[in-house]
């Protein structure tokens, strides 16, 4: 019988997949590979809409999926990133949310199906990806108006809506709420995803929510500090709450460090490979991140741990090997006895 991601975690620490868009900018796409047959006459250029490739060019997305689980990933990632009608409003692609976020899951699915027929091993996981938006709830695009807002929280929790839908209907294991700046569009998620399984009456699947801070000051870009951010989103009786993006994994040890101390539940990290160069590029190699990640686990910080930009399988592949010899970070006792 497969184990559930819960037995998984009381077990050892799980690996999360790497970049999704450092692995697509190796493939160097032109415009017609992102419009393909079905959108050659597109009246808006598409070249930089990744999540398009679903449909486009499903055999990349798997071809890089294939790679991560080769690599050691326990879970992977759907390329859904930006698949909500807010974001693809930036193409005149609203209409293609819940399809982008069905063809996204099912490469996924591809990819882990094809895995694991090949290869058999321990069970993987998919998590559905829900980005932050380009639209937050918390701070004004307008500098000479600060209560004003670009979009309301009802809409941005009904574009989360339409996404979770799809990420259901595709077959997603796990929902990924990630790379939060704004703690309120993730309220507006965690509501749209309480939501979708009241509505449907479907089994509620496991939340994963990962915020992001954004400098050496602590708090996310919306003003929060990581002990407020955790508490603002633990209502939603979260399976992990961690880190990722925006800092290395140098920067980041810090704030993990404090979050192990605090969280009720399982702990995740995947920081990027470093910070960005003068060319907005990731130098820092698999065996350098890997070693930072090691020293996470023997601290006995995390539960799950990964890679985000800039970070390759290759990185993965060395910061799963460098894990697997800790134990996982234990849960309170008091949370232990819920799962």
């Amino acid at each position: 019988m497969k184990k559930t991601i819960r037995e998984c975690l009381n077990e050892r620490i799980l690996i999360i997949d790497g970049a999704m868009g450092t692995m697509i900018q190796q493939y160097k796409l032109e415009e017609k590979d992102y419009r393909g047959a079905r959108f050659k006459d597109w009246h808006k250029d598409v070249k930089g809409n990744n999540d398009l490739l679903s449909i486009t060019q499903p055999q990349i997305i798997q071809a890089i999926h294939l790679k991560y689980l080769e690599s050691g990933a326990d879970i992977i990632e759907t390329n859904t990133f930006s698949s909500t009608s807010i974001a693809q409003a930036d193409y005149d692609m609203q209409s293609l949310a819940y399809e982008l976020n069905v063809a996204a899951a099912h490469c996924a699915r591809k990819a882990v199906d094809d895995f694991m027929s090949n290869n058999g091993g321990s069970e993987k996981f998919i998590a559905g990806a829900i980005g932050p938006l380009n639209k937050t709830l918390s701070l004004s695009p307008d500098v000479n108006n600060p209560g004003f807002r670009s979009v309301t929280f009802d809409e941005v929790a009904d574009a989360y809506y339409e996404q979770i839908r799809g990420l259901s209907d595709g077959g997603v294991d796990l929902l990924l709420v990630e790379t939060i700046f704004d703690t309120l569009n993730a309220k507006a998620a965690i509501y749209a995803i309480k939501k979708y399984f009241r509505d449907t009456k479907k089994q509620e699947l496991p939340i994963m929510i990962s915020g992001t801070i954004t400098d050496a000051s602590g708090r996310t870009l919306s003003g929060q500090t990581l002990e407020a951010f955790y508490i603002s989103v633990s209502h939603a009786n979260p399976l992990s709450v961690g880190l990722n993006c925006a800092l290395g994994a140098k920067e980041m040890r810090p704030h993990i460090e404090e979050l192990s101390e605090i969280a009720g539940c399982y702990t995740s990290a995947y920081p990027n490979a470093g910070l960005p160069n003068a060319f907005g590029e990731y130098d820092e190699q698999p065996d350098e991140t890997a070693h930072i990640i090691e020293e996470w686990a023997k601290e006995g910080f995390v539960n799950i741990v990964g890679g985000c930009c800039g970070t390759t399988p290759d990185h993965i592949k060395h910061i799963a090997e460098q894990v697997k010899k800790f134990e996982a970070r234990k849960l309170p006792v008091s949370e232990k006895e819920l799962v």
